[in-house]
């Protein structure tokens, strides 16, 4: 703690801050708690401090993608306690709400109060506790925030000075992500949903390669098209689930923005809508009915129907952030119809037109049957509907929604390669351009300012091969502008590490277990190696090796060359990817884990060979920079199987502690006929 205090700028809207609950407590650890606030404000903030023996003079904060509690570290135990990982690491953890709901993305609160001012203020101030507990000093603040969260991580690094040392923006987007990643993804989903197994089973270990094999023109466009806008191919396993993500919150402010382009994209030549491809006359909904009974939030999830956060849930992750907190059960979350509309609809608007919320508009996320299942939309418009009033399921918009990305050439061109694909030869659109780009608007609204890649302190950006929602080659676009801010001092304060076979969500426990691992492994090494950095000098393993090739983020097959710090294992059925045999045949499966140089040893080898994901079977091994396993099975059923072999790296060799492990896996194909 060489750092002495010193007196930092003051924001006036958070000059007076306070303190309500000051108590020591045991869980998860010993810490000492104190809650507090800014007066004449929202903002709340919860500080979690060590005891001063386990105290090394620094704290990490965490920035949730919207505003949102100050307490959700209480909520989560395991690889996600962020307390527990703070203080392991020598820190104090701190957490605020944003600056309070009220500032939520598309409010008409000042934007920068969420996107970093009240993080500020809370950092500033912990820093006076701190010093009063622990005695004169100036702690190091490292922050760290994904998606959402990483936007405002980034604006407060690029918008503020002498608060934090350094940061750890993860599964980023560009000035170009909002609505467009969404938009793509849904178009795909809609053309090629009964295509989509095939083009897994494709891409698959021991599939064929080709996931374009029969595909009508119109399902072989729209997949070049989410492909090249960088979609990862071996992210399509979960297209059952993916769903549209945080389309429906963006869905009213894109209505907004540019209403005209809703009633163009059907009547004006250059729309997809005008054009009428065969897919509309088999998806197109515009259906009339009546309310036979509204459904609340408990009697939806008893129906089997997702309503997104209930009242309790956990929030602050990033794939669930955007749903905000629910509303009381009174407030319906559904309506069954008098009749459904005969197909499956994801995403549509239902308009009300009798009943004492006639000329209402709301969004719908889903409707299965005759079950209607509401997206974000006001309570008090939500309550006044009753069985009997007359409404019309549309998803007219949605549809039209699905190719806004064509309409939405950046102004920078040359930065965003993906969008050349809508382009002529001579560099001019294919298709009509809308007035505004609406990306770097809502990039603004979430970071306070589009970012620029002109940040203070140290940067560590962590981006998932997987992601589906944040595409991969966003977190390079942001490597570039720092690069044209810092040139050749780049390595001197910036790393970009890409996990393989993670998606965005940072939650521990995975959907798909033997697809994809938790990437909060490689975000915990990189807020570690970050205060080493900035403390001590220490410079971090250096970032992944990889190119962007039309869209995707390719990175080479062995540990040495790929660099970063997560392990590469390779995995092989009888020598191969795939096996055929008989049922009772016995086969070999051989695994090689390996670490990149300066990224600690293997811990740990996992099997999974069912895919019950449970990975029941651990191999014994030494830590070690290198690691080959091997194990023999057979099947008693015919069917197609595929083995899975899971591998933890630890920089310390720690083989019991849940943070730091980074994680990765590998599959093979077995079919047992």
């Amino acid at each position: 703690m060489d750092q002495t205090t010193q007196s930092e700028p003051v924001d006036e809207m958070f000059a007076e801050p306070y303190v309500d609950v000051d108590e020591w407590r045991d869980s998860p650890v010993r810490h000492r708690y104190v809650h507090g606030g800014f007066a004449a404000t929202e903002t709340r903030f919860s500080i979690y401090f060590p005891p001063e023996d386990a105290y090394e003079g620094r704290f990490f904060q965490h920035i949730t993608p919207v505003p949102d509690s100050e307490h959700l570290a209480q909520r989560v135990s395991g690889e996600q306690d962020k307390i527990g990982f703070s203080i392991s690491s020598g820190g104090y953890f701190l957490e605020t709400n944003g600056g309070g709901a009220s500032g939520s993305p598309g409010s008409s609160v000042d934007p920068t109060i969420a996107a970093y001012r009240a993080n500020a203020a809370a950092a500033r101030y912990s820093r006076v506790v701190a010093a009063a507990m622990y005695g004169e000093h100036r702690a190091y603040g490292y922050a760290y925030g994904g998606s959402g969260g990483g936007y405002r991580t980034i604006g407060g690094a690029e918008n503020t000075t002498g608060v934090w040392d350094g940061v750890v923006p993860y599964v980023i987007g560009s000035p170009m992500a909002i609505p467009n990643m969404f938009t793509v993804r849904m178009h795909a989903l809609r053309i090629l949903r009964d295509r989509l197994d095939g083009i897994v089973d494709a891409v698959e270990p021991g599939g064929n390669g080709d996931m374009y094999a029969h595909l009508t023109a119109e399902e072989r466009d729209a997949l070049t098209e989410v492909t090249r806008m960088g979609f990862p191919p071996r992210s399509w396993f979960g297209h059952r689930t993916m769903g549209m993500h945080a389309f429906p919150v963006l869905y009213q402010g894109l209505v907004m923005a540019d209403p005209t382009y809703f009633e163009e994209f059907w009547t004006r030549p250059g729309y997809l809508g005008f054009d009428r491809t065969p897919s509309f006359a088999r998806d197109r909904v515009q259906h009339q009915c009546v309310i036979a009974a509204t459904i609340s939030a408990d009697e939806a999830e008893v129906l089997g129907q997702s309503t997104g956060s209930l009242p309790g849930q956990v929030r602050g992750g990033v794939d669930t952030a955007w749903r905000g907190s629910g509303e009381p059960s009174l407030v319906p979350a559904a309506v069954r119809l008098s009749r459904g509309p005969g197909v499956e609809v994801q995403g549509a608007e239902l308009f009300v037109t009798s009943g004492a919320a006639a000329g209402a508009r709301m969004t719908l996320l889903s409707v299965l049957d005759d079950i209607a299942v509401f997206g974000p939309a006001p309570s008090a418009t939500l309550i006044q509907l009753a069985p009997g009033d007359s409404v019309v399921v549309d998803n007219s918009g949605f549809l039209a929604a699905q190719t806004y990305h064509r309409h939405q050439m950046p102004p920078e061109t040359a930065e965003y390669p993906v969008w050349d694909q809508f382009s002529n030869s001579d560099g001019s659109p294919l298709y009509p351009q809308r007035p505004l780009v609406l990306g770097p608007l809502f990039a603004a609204a979430a970071a306070g300012t589009v970012q620029s890649g002109r940040f203070e302190g140290k940067m560590i950006v962590v981006e998932s091969l997987l992601d589906r929602e944040a595409l991969p080659w966003q977190a390079d676009w942001y490597r570039a502008k720092a690069q044209e801010h810092l040139g050749g001092e780049l390595d001197d304060n910036f790393r970009l590490w890409f996990t393989d076979n993670a998606l965005h969500g940072d939650d521990e426990t995975q959907e798909s277990p033997t697809h994809t691992i938790s990437y909060l492994g490689v975000l915990h090494q990189a807020l570690r190696d970050l205060s080493r950095w900035v403390e001590e000098g220490v410079a971090p393993p250096p970032s992944t090796n990889y190119e962007v090739v039309d869209g995707q983020v390719m990175v080479p097959a062995d540990a040495a060359r790929r660099r970063g710090i997560q392990p590469v294992v390779s995995l092989t059925v009888d020598g191969d990817v795939r096996a055929d045999v008989a049922v009772g045949d016995v086969i070999t499966c051989r695994a090689t884990a390996e670490v990149p140089e300066g990224a600690g040893v293997i811990v740990a080898v996992e099997w999974d060979i069912d895919g019950a994901g449970s990975f029941p079977i651990a191999e014994s091994i030494a830590p070690a920079e290198r690691v080959d396993a091997s194990r023999q099975f057979s099947f008693a059923a015919p069917g197609v199987y595929f083995p899975t072999v899971r591998v933890a790296a630890h920089r310390n060799g720690d083989r019991t502690s849940p943070y730091a492990r980074v994680q990765n896996l590998a599959r093979v194909r077995v079919v047992v006929g």
